[in-house]
């Protein structure tokens, strides 16, 4: 897992103005929503420069060092496996920086890598969503189920839609 770039972020020092960084374990199902989101994304990259330079990073899960990754940028999107039946197919919702209880464990909630941006950038994040994916199996070892396939289709086609400029709706 890794920066999944191949835009001008990955070089020369200049900062893609959208992040979009899905977490989740790729061998426990559904979980591995996040991920594949971003691996649909990159396949449809080309297809569409009015989405301007936009770097996909991909890890396990969120660290204090993540809060890093959000400088420079104009927005940011947090995309991650929920097992929420009220999720389905997926949902959206505009965060804010709060210390939670996972500020003390080794893995951070998105609201928790916002709050140690302004920790340590004394400043505000930039506009930070979360899309949550709907997913109902998480064994490891097993792949997307088919319900979760289905989500991620339409999480796809929002997230096309928010990255050309629209809200998604």
């Amino acid at each position: 897992m890794g920066a999944r770039d191949g835009t001008i972020a990955g070089c020369c020092g200049v900062t893609a103005p959208t992040l979009i960084f899905g977490w989740g374990n790729p061998s426990r199902g559904d979980d591995a929503l996040g991920p594949a989101l971003l691996d649909a994304v990159e396949s449809l990259r080309d297809a569409h420069p009015e989405w301007g330079r936009v770097e996909l990073l991909t890890d396990f899960q969120l660290q204090v060092e993540h809060a890093l990754d959000l400088d420079g940028r104009d927005r940011v999107l947090f995309v991650d496996a929920s097992a929420s039946a009220l999720d389905a197919p997926f949902s959206v919702r505009r965060l804010q920086p709060g210390r939670d209880s996972s500020f003390t464990s080794h893995a951070l909630s998105p609201q928790g890598v916002m709050h140690v941006y302004e920790e340590i950038k004394a400043k505000a994040p930039p506009p930070c969503d979360l899309l949550a994916i709907a997913g109902d199996a998480f064994e490891l070892g097993t792949p997307l189920s088919a319900g979760a396939r289905a989500n991620l289709d339409a999480a796809l086609a929002w997230t096309c839609a928010w990255l050309s400029g629209g809200n998604g709706e």
